[in-house]
């Protein structure tokens, strides 16, 4: 038996609760993992209050990111003992997550523990910080550089956006972040941000093209904002987006993209290919201070994660939040 929140939808509704678990539930797969820790993100927060269809099966185990050793191996890649994480690849949505002190998965879904890491620190960063990092890189193949301009981060007080500015702020970019909490003014500017943004300036319906001022961006909002920011991006420069906070709309023109040429890259983290997730963590390494990591992030129990959920719906969760499934 082991200790997990598990999702339920039948007749009585759609509930999240914190049960023992038998062993012989755990789904099909080929690595067997005693988790250590785990993630809130906002996907989780999603699932576990139910108020976004992000679970497809039920029971569930949510929990898109885990990070523990191996108990049991069919993989040739992996040994009993060797410490690994894992992001995405559809895990809390259709296969049982990391919130628990099990899983079972595919090998090939699984990264090793980076050596620069300690487990807590790998979930602080998590999915959102590995997501920044492939938003990062994806400036850099486009050409982006220090010298090109300010470099614009969205919700930069939540998990993508406080690694986001955290890494590219030591990597030299000016970094200007906006958020929708003006008390987070004084944390984002010790994580490196230039300059921060009220996201009442994006937010609302804009022209299809304002005055040129981002050298490129990070985007985890999409709707109003994402379309704003690109209407007031730089002649050929980039922006990222990788979430969906302030909605799935985009009430764009293409007026930037031909006139500009802007360009929008999506950021996929959940089926990512494994080469670039290893790229990803191999540059955490080396482009994350570690140092701000407990500034990022947060440590809750296992129980706590349940309301803990509400409250990142709600936008009240700064930064990172890790979960310690043993406790």
């Amino acid at each position: 038996m082991f200790k997990g929140i598990l999702i339920e939808k039948d007749d009585a509704g759609y509930r999240a609760n914190l049960k023992d678990i038998d062993d012989a539930q755990l789904p099909e797969g080929e690595v067997t993992v005693r988790v250590s820790h785990s993630t809130l993100n906002y996907k989780d927060g999603l699932a576990i209050t139910g108020k976004g269809p992000v679970v497809r099966r039920f029971p569930m185990v949510p929990g898109i990111d885990l990070v523990g050793t191996i108990e049991s191996s069919t993989h040739a890649d992996y040994q009993p003992g060797d410490s690994v994480l894992l992001n995405g690849w559809g895990v809390g949505e259709g296969h049982w997550g990391g919130l628990a002190q099990k899983a079972r998965l595919k090998g090939d879904w699984l990264v090793p523990l980076p050596k620069q890491f300690s487990p807590q620190q790998a979930m602080a960063i998590g999915t959102a910080g590995y997501t920044a990092m492939l938003c990062v890189l994806a400036l850099e193949r486009h050409g982006v550089m220090p010298a090109h301009g300010e470099i614009l981060v969205s919700g930069a007080a939540g998990g993508v956006g406080s690694v986001a500015t955290t890494v590219l702020a030591k990597l030299g970019y000016t970094v200007v972040a906006v958020s929708g909490r003006t008390e987070e003014a004084d944390y984002l500017k010790r994580l490196g941000a230039s300059e921060v943004l009220n996201r009442a300036e994006f937010s609302s319906p804009g022209k299809p093209l304002g005055k040129e001022r981002w050298g490129g961006a990070v985007d985890v909002v999409g709707s109003h904002t994402l379309a704003n920011i690109c209407a007031t991006t730089k002649y050929r420069g980039v922006v990222t987006a990788c979430g969906l906070a302030g909605g799935m709309d985009f009430p764009a023109t293409v007026a930037p993209f031909i006139l500009r040429g802007v360009t929008l890259a999506g950021i996929d983290s959940v089926m990512c290919p494994r080469p670039d997730r290893l790229e990803a963590w191999r540059r955490l390494g080396i482009d994350l201070d570690v140092s701000k990591l407990e500034m990022i992030s947060t440590e809750i129990s296992l129980a706590d994660a349940i309301p803990t959920a509400a409250k990142l719906i709600d936008g009240k969760i700064r930064g990172r939040v890790i979960v310690d499934v043993n406790r």
